[in-house]
């Protein structure tokens, strides 16, 4: 899957590198001070800015694109909220439609989201600054005691939003759990979609390193984003998020 950043990233870094990191280093003994202090006093170099000047409005073009709407804003919350449920619900429907198989669930974490999606017009540049990283969206195929100690340390941490399942809360502790709408059998293996990051046991998700299989979709998470913008916005539909309660606390 291509990605929507501009090839030109790469052609501006190359033209630093050339503009700055190609110089012949020559020694200077007498020099009394070597930390010198980056400010605004010190003048751009006209030929390094002629290079990189051309780039970097291609890139703040791109960034400035606006891509969709939000009639409201989409933020981040504990167990539940706007952005975290409208992120894993594209995770799970972008991935369906690029994996050979059955995909039950999906899901992040509030620390991968960085920022919310402001209400309004929705830019390139607030899907790259929401996520940051270079994530791929990977399939998990889970025991049932691991999807068990998935949850119990959702139910903990409160800091997993989950498409396509709900479940309750009580001393910290995940009960009733769904899938599909169907009751969870922890004699089952389930198939969850998730960044390759989590994958790894990110964010103290260890348990994710007990997958049967791990499977690469194709598609990089800020890819499968801006994509679903994209489609909404294709659509006339705007953005939104699914509102139906996924987890209840219990007392």
């Amino acid at each position: 899957m291509t990605s929507y950043f501009p090839k030109t990233v790469g052609a501006l870094l190359l033209a630093l590198c050339f503009a700055s990191c190609q110089r012949t280093w020559v020694a200077s003994p007498t020099l009394a001070e070597t930390d010198v202090p980056v400010a605004k006093t010190i003048s751009p170099d006209p030929e390094v800015e002629a290079t990189i000047t051309p780039y970097r409005e291609q890139v703040t073009a791109k960034m400035e694109e606006i891509i969709g709407n939000a009639p409201v804003e989409l933020g981040k919350g504990e167990y539940q909220s706007p952005l975290g449920n409208f992120v894993v619900d594209l995770m799970l429907e972008e991935a369906r439609k690029l994996y050979d198989g059955e995909i039950d669930m999906a899901t992040t974490t509030n620390g991968g989201l960085r920022v919310p999606i402001p209400l309004g017009a929705v830019k390139v540049g607030t899907i790259f600054e929401l996520m940051p990283f270079e994530n791929e969206l990977v399939v998990l195929t889970l025991t049932g005691a691991t999807v068990q100690a998935f949850f119990d340390k959702a139910a903990e941490a409160k800091f997993a939003p989950i498409a396509n399942a709900t479940y309750s809360v009580q001393n910290g502790k995940a009960l009733d759990i769904k899938i599909g709408g169907m009751p969870f059998d922890p004699s089952q293996t389930y198939t969850l979609v998730t960044s390759d990051y989590l994958a790894g046991g990110g964010d103290n998700l260890g348990m994710f390193k007990n997958a049967l299989k791990t499977e690469k979709v194709g598609l990089m998470m800020r890819d499968a984003i801006l994509q679903h913008i994209r489609q909404l916005t294709a659509q006339g539909k705007p953005l939104g998020a699914d509102a139906s309660n996924r987890v209840t606390i219990l007392p």
